[in-house]
């Protein structure tokens, strides 16, 4: 039979037959008087061998091998199962990280376990909740999956995924060039006393210095001046506050390092 009955009959292509004979695959046929290729039924079954063996997802540079010798076949198959189990396991749980993002109508690319904290800051303003949600992203695939879950459980026991962060998030977005010192200053305080206790009972989690590298970078292009200065009090008055072990009185605290 020529190439095209051959294709036609195995359900493939004529270029995939002849990709099968260049890499070989398939043995060269005999040809006729007139220099055609005369391909015969062997050629088909080995054929729909091979599209089986795809099918089940073996690479073709492992074919020869276990279309003649059905012990490598059997190992091969044991190592195709693994990989299904593999997929199935990860597929699952792409599918339940789905179904909890639905449920509390967070952001697809919001890390799973912060599907809370994506629900609190849910009604702030695009521009500020997105900032929070690149930031712990980014936060997010630096410290890796275990880091990510151990740092949602902080948070969640210091009640933090609650309006009252979203409304530090949204005096935080709303910060411009004609915000006042004073609500700045403010800001700054209640930012140390609603993270504080989160920095004093910090999870098994190291935050190295390419994860503080990376914030940095990103506030650099993404933060206006207004919102350095209250990053840069923030970070004063916290370890002013770690380092003393004592809550300042209101109005005590260091200069704006600005």
């Amino acid at each position: 039979m020529r190439s095209s009955e051959l294709a036609a009959l195995a359900g493939v292509t004529i270029r995939t037959v002849r990709h099968y004979l260049q890499i070989g695959l398939l043995e060269e046929p005999e040809r006729s008087v007139n220099g055609y290729r005369d391909y015969d039924v062997r050629h088909l079954v080995r054929l729909l061998r091979i599209g089986r063996l795809t099918e089940l997802g073996l690479p073709l540079a492992e074919l020869p091998d276990v279309l003649d010798d059905p012990q490598v076949a059997e190992e091969v198959l044991d190592e195709l199962d693994r990989q299904a189990v593999a997929e199935i396991e990860r597929l699952t749980s792409r599918r339940a990280a789905i179904a909890r993002l639905r449920r509390d109508g967070a952001l697809p690319d919001l890390p799973p376990e912060m599907a809370d904290y994506g629900q609190a800051i849910k009604a702030v303003a695009p521009d500020a909740a997105r900032h929070e949600y690149e930031q712990l992203l980014l936060i997010s695939h630096l410290i890796g999956e275990n880091g990510t879950a151990a740092l949602a459980g902080a948070m969640a026991e210091q009640a933090l995924f609650t309006p009252a962060t979203a409304d530090l998030v949204r005096r935080f977005g709303e910060l411009g060039p004609d915000t006042p010192r004073e609500a700045v200053e403010r800001l700054a305080d209640d930012m140390v006393t609603r993270y504080l206790p989160l920095l004093e009972n910090w999870p098994d989690v190291e935050f190295g210095a390419d994860v503080s590298s990376m914030l940095a970078a990103y506030g650099e292009h993404n933060l206006n001046e207004q919102q350095h200065r209250v990053n840069r009090l923030f970070v004063a008055r916290v370890m002013d506050r770690l380092a003393s072990g004592n809550a300042p009185a209101p109005g005590d605290h260091p200069p704006d390092p600005a």
